[in-house]
């Protein structure tokens, strides 16, 4: 492939393998005896992997643990080496991989803010101007003169993290580092992000947090057991990712195999658009006028329903109501309004509870509640055969847009809480444009201006 400035990274037919051995001496013997003999077995953490990302372009990367996620990001940063593919980049990388990891223990924090630095590619020049940033960043005070081993865990990864982001990466490469340090930490190192991409810098990052790839990213990919089994929109993947980690052992090659399958159905659909015949969100508001009443519409259906698997519970009939109890999907902003679904249970349960769920067109979440606080608090036992009818009441404080429902059910299987059946995008609403709204943003907060001469 020819060097562009239209692609940040190009990976392909990435794959690596590891030779696992049962005993230590078996390793020894494989070096004598070379080919003759195989003593190990091979693991391959990741097979055939390609993708391009685009120069500006934010990519998520979701997976179960153990599905690779780690090994790909070291393999595009240069630590680890392919068994068999390429990968190529294009631009300064900056990784923050194992945060700390190649501190100098014996280093205060001045030296190892410049020994880290050297090897993200600044000149002594560079870092110096760049010090004071990474320093005021770091935020951990005076110990930046002392030896790192007298840190805490916490201030290792701050510093860490303040070196590799001030750097001005041309190419951001996270693995699970945007949870470190506490709230305002966190939110610093969100903002610095958001900072560099808007500079049109590349970020490729790793999280287990659905909310955070949806909020962040462009675009996901989903690896699972070394394949990369699925890539779109980050909505899309971080429901199909939900669904996989939630699906029994058993059944989890079937829905692979769904996921693979809807994956090539997106990609002809999305090369030729007269295949698709599901209505999407914008043609949705055409066929809406502005000043519509709070109405219900069977054509707002979502045609993006993912369904979890069962474990003796079936979510039915959700909906939106208004107080009297009139079906409805047209809101309107400051009313009250109810959403129902009913529940039917094929096996016993213990400690069973209901939620619900709002989120954007985007899978944003915004909000919802939970019919019990603790599992203490909760339905202590369901017999088979029962039907339960949930009803949660909510205030629709949401500025005009079309906005999506889950519905979910969880229980104890073993002593342990999890999903006995969960419905995501299982239902939608709009709420009604108003020509003389003053708020701005997703949700109205009730913002009153008061504008007066001096």
């Amino acid at each position: 492939m020819t060097k562009t400035t239209e692609i940040a990274i190009n990976v392909n037919q990435l794959s690596k393998c590891y030779q696992i051995y049962d005993k230590p001496h078996q390793r020894l013997f494989q070096g004598f005896l070379g080919s003759k003999k195989q003593y190990f077995k091979e693991f391959w953490a990741l097979r055939d992997i390609s993708f391009e990302i685009k120069t500006g372009e934010t990519v998520g990367i979701v997976g179960r643990n153990g599905s690779g996620k780690s090994t790909l990001l070291q393999l595009i940063c240069g630590t680890l080496t392919p068994t068999h593919g390429s990968v190529e980049t294009y631009g300064r990388v900056a990784a923050l991989l194992e945060l700390g990891s190649g501190f100098n223990p014996e280093f205060s924090g001045r030296e190892n803010i410049y020994m880290n630095a050297t090897v993200l590619g600044l000149s002594q020049a560079e870092i110096a101007e760049r010090y004071e940033d990474i320093v005021a960043f770091a935020d951990i005070g005076d110990f930046i003169e002392q030896p790192v081993k007298t840190y805490s865990s916490g201030m290792s990864v701050r510093l860490a993290f303040a070196v590799a982001i001030n750097v001005n990466p041309q190419i951001l490469v996270v693995d699970e580092a945007l949870s470190v340090g506490d709230e305002l930490f966190q939110r610093k190192c969100f903002s610095k992000i958001e900072q560099i991409r808007a500079q049109g810098a590349t970020i490729l990052f790793v999280s287990h947090s659905g909310t955070t790839i949806v909020e962040l990213c462009d675009r996901a990919i989903l690896i699972d057991a070394g394949e990369m089994l699925a890539s779109g929109s980050p909505k899309q993947i971080v429901g199909r990712y939900q669904k996989l980690l939630y699906t029994p052992p058993d059944k989890r090659e079937a829905i692979r195999a769904m996921i693979r399958q809807e994956c090539t159905l997106s990609e002809l659909i999305h090369i030729d658009h007269d295949l698709d015949e599901t209505p999407t969100i914008q043609d949705i508001d055409k066929t809406i006028p502005e000043e519509l009443p709070e109405s219900f519409d069977p054509n707002l259906c979502p045609s993006s329903t993912i369904e979890y698997e069962s474990y003796g519970a079936y979510i039915k009939h959700p909906q939106i109501l208004t107080l009297t109890h009139t079906p409805v999907n047209n809101l309107i902003r400051g009313r009250t309004y109810l959403y129902t679904y009913a529940v039917s249970f094929t096996q016993s349960a213990r400690n069973v509870r209901f939620g619900m769920l709002i989120k954007t067109t985007s899978g944003i979440e915004l909000g919802g509640g939970v019919s019990a606080p603790s599992a203490r608090d909760s339905v202590v036992y369901v017999e088979a055969g029962s039907i339960y009818q949930v009803e949660f009441q909510f205030c629709c404080n949401l500025n005009p847009a079309v906005y999506f429902l889950n519905a979910g059910v969880v229980g104890e299987i073993n002593g342990n809480e999890t999903y006995l059946h969960r419905l995501i995008d299982i239902a939608m609403f709009r709420v009604i444009s108003e020509q003389t709204s003053i708020t701005t943003g997703i949700v109205d907060f009730k913002c009153r201006a008061s504008v007066t001469p001096r």
